[in-house]
């Protein structure tokens, strides 16, 4: 009861309010995951209820989603956003693809390596939200294409958990010009492809080595992901917009040191 349902309902909380943070939902689902002794098949369940969360952006965003493709054949600026979005998340395609079995087989397996990496980080993100940057680009759909690639590349480096795919792209896109509002709203975008294409390719390659309690780890993981998934994406713009990332700088750090110290006693 408590492998196949309440540890598979914590996680996928976790994972459903952390996503979208720039604190590394993966990061804090592998630590937990560590700490409460829950370990999946191939870590397929830590990847595949990300789609929930996705699913969570998709139905928050569903008016603005539908309004960008169907004014696509006469907008310019629908048609170059929805190109920025699907430039940038190649560049995940081609490592995630790459490096999968490393990632996988070798980082998800650091505790050290992720609190390292929280807290790294959360003095990165501490640093860039007190930069004095001037926004100029205060709408997403303004972010330019090439400046979108940059954005996606950047975000790469989220391969590493604890780094924090949504913490990356935010960071490279205030680096770029956009301003805290739009740096979250694209990171939002840029989460459905890139979210949807690791789970589409780990359960095509993990499917034959799941057992039923597997899928029913995952079937409960993602729904509790996609329904605090939601709350977290209602409420992030407004956060952000008022008071900035200095609080998910700080909760990295303080999440970091102690994991470091927990293991170090250990």
């Amino acid at each position: 009861m408590m492998e196949t349902v309440i540890l598979p309902l914590v996680l996928g909380i976790i994972e459903g309010l952390t996503e979208f943070l720039p604190v590394s939902s993966t990061g804090h689902l592998l630590l937990a995951g560590h700490f409460l002794g829950f370990e999946s098949e191939g870590r397929t369940f830590e990847v595949v209820i990300q789609l929930g969360a996705v699913l969570a952006v998709l139905s928050v965003y569903a008016a603005k989603i539908w309004q960008v493709f169907s004014t696509a054949p006469s907008s310019a600026e629908s048609r170059r956003f929805i190109l920025a979005v699907l430039l940038a998340f190649l560049p995940a395609v081609f490592v995630g693809v790459l490096a999968r079995d490393f990632i996988k087989g070798v980082l998800f397996e650091s505790p050290r390596l992720i609190a390292s990496m929280l807290i790294l980080g959360g003095i990165v993100l501490l640093f860039v939200d007190r930069l004095a940057l001037k926004p100029r680009f205060d709408r997403v759909e303004d972010i330019p294409v090439w400046r979108a690639v940059m954005i996606g590349c950047i975000q790469c480096l989220a391969m590493v958990p604890g780094v924090s795919r949504s913490g990356a792209t935010i960071v490279g896109a205030l680096a770029l010009g956009a301003s805290k509002r739009a740096a979250a709203e694209f990171s939002f975008f840029l989460a459905m492809p890139t979210m949807a294409g690791a789970f589409a390719y780990d359960l095509y390659k993990s499917w034959d080595s799941l057992s039923t309690d597997a899928v029913t780890q995952i079937g409960i993981g993602f729904v509790a992901a996609f329904i605090s998934a939601v709350f977290v994406v209602k409420g992030l713009l407004g956060y952000v917009s008022r008071h900035g990332y200095a609080l998910f700088g700080w909760w990295r750090i303080a999440v970091g040191v102690l994991v470091l110290g927990v293991l170090g006693i250990a």
